[in-house]
């Protein structure tokens, strides 16, 4: 009875599969149900039930996860305090919306590598609402993403938030004056995806102005600057991203007589066993955030 088969035992139990426990652990299915059935053999008894469409755990199945649970946690303490850090091994699948990874996600991938060596990231860059889901579905072990995760057992924490301002092309010949509302509805509008909190902060904005103002949504930030540089519409989106358009007068800034609220972000991840360096990823992600200037970290 090792760590890796008590984690292969783990992951099965919350994953219900042996297949999706498999991809998790990196390891074959054959080699998955080998380590299975020798703990099986070892302890005498059956800890899951094959017979249905889904794994089940056995009565026994239940209470052995208890104590492979609290021995996980207790190994990874045990790691955390006394190896040296480059001793460390495992990935990490780390998933971020794509206004961190346009930021400080290479200073926070710098910051791991100098600090665990050994540890191998996964990165997945998606919006918001699908980091979630893969969170819930354990197909990723943290996130740093807008809004927070709501299912029992996801810590979240508050991370850093980004001010939005009022971007046009030079193309579009925007007055210099500050917009009014009404006036802001009748420009076409490039915003982040539809159920994100941007585009539903701008729709409730413009909509009691004008029902036919045009929105163009995009799940990929690179686009919406892209559209707006070339003058498809304006765009509300954080200063610190925008910082070569800017500086180039690609873009230029303007004001509207109402404010889009900030964009929030935090930090997702499980309170599982053996999660210390997610929990140490966390951690320094908050030190990357301090030390930049434009987000303001939140503790």
């Amino acid at each position: 009875m090792n760590i890796r088969t008590l984690e292969t035992f783990v992951w099965i139990a919350r994953l219900g599969s042996f297949r999706a426990a498999a991809s998790r652990v990196y390891a074959s299915q054959p080699s998955v149900s080998a380590r299975i059935a020798g703990l099986e053999d070892q302890l005498g008894v059956e800890l899951f039930n094959r017979s249905g469409k889904k794994i089940a755990l056995t009565a026994k199945g239940r209470e052995f996860l208890i104590y492979a649970e609290k021995m996980l946690s207790l190994h990874g303490e045990m790691l955390q305090t006394v190896a040296k850090p480059e001793s460390i091994q495992g990935t990490i699948r780390l998933a971020v919306s794509e206004t961190i990874a346009h930021t400080w996600l290479p200073q926070l991938i710098e910051r791991v590598s100098e600090a665990y060596p050994a540890i191998n990231l996964e990165l997945d860059v998606d919006i918001s609402v699908n980091l979630a889901e893969k969170l819930k579905n354990h197909e990723i072990d943290i996130a740093f993403l807008m809004g927070n995760v709501t299912q029992p057992g996801i810590i979240n924490r508050d991370l850093c938030r980004y001010s939005l301002i009022w971007v046009a092309s030079p193309k579009l010949d925007i007055p210099d004056s500050v917009m009014s509302l009404s006036e802001l509805a009748t420009w076409p509008i490039v915003t982040y995806p539809r159920k994100s909190e941007p585009y539903l902060a701008i729709r409730s904005l413009v909509d009691p102005m004008n029902h036919s103002t045009r929105i163009h949504s995009s799940s990929s930030l690179s686009t919406i600057i892209r559209m707006t540089v070339d003058g498809l519409g304006v765009s509300a989106l954080p200063r610190e991203i925008l910082q070569h358009e800017l500086n180039s007068g690609l873009l230029r800034e303007f004001s509207v007589d109402a404010s889009v609220p900030d964009l929030g972000f935090s930090a997702a991840y499980r309170a599982a066993p053996g999660g210390n360096v997610v929990h140490a990823i966390a951690e320094l992600a908050f030190i990357t955030v301090a030390n930049r200037i434009g987000a303001t970290p939140k503790f």
